[in-house]
């Protein structure tokens, strides 16, 4: 269990990364083929299932023009059996444009399916502990 608990903590890395680097397509290999989203902290919609290119697309639209760092730390993985598994971690999302910024202080819980030999990120929750500066930066934000 020891060596998936570093697989899942590089693959919510390199979901973060991902982000960051506007490497639109390393992350969408960081998901399931349809994913449980909910983001209704940040966006105030409720929870839905798309497909990963979907999501990726809807999150280039509203994040493409903007500057990211996302930090995430505090791992905590629970395993439900050897292919399924649960992240909660912290992160804070850095957005900037050239005149505002928006940041959100966030609690992400991760569920994970190990697929052949790797794992996968099949639902996301996103709980927003609080928010700074001008959210209408960021097209997905309330």
């Amino acid at each position: 269990m020891f060596d998936d608990k570093i697989l899942i903590q590089e693959l919510v890395a390199r979901f973060a990364n991902s982000f960051d680097l506007k490497d639109w397509s390393g992350l969408e290999s960081c998901f399931t083929e349809s994913i449980d989203t909910d983001y209704s902290d940040l966006r105030g919609t409720p929870p839905e299932t798309v497909t990963a290119k979907d999501y990726v697309k809807s999150r280039r639209e509203a994040l493409d023009h903007l500057k990211l760092h996302h930090l995430v730390s505090n791992y905590e993985i629970d395993f439900a059996d050897s292919n399924t598994a649960n992240c909660r971690a912290s992160m804070v999302v850095w957005r900037k444009s050239n005149e505002e910024e928006f940041t959100s202080h966030c609690v992400y819980i991760f569920q994970l399916i190990k697929q052949d030999a790797d794992w996968k990120i099949s639902g996301i929750t996103q709980k927003v502990l609080w928010n700074d500066g001008t959210s209408s930066i960021h097209k997905g934000a309330k």
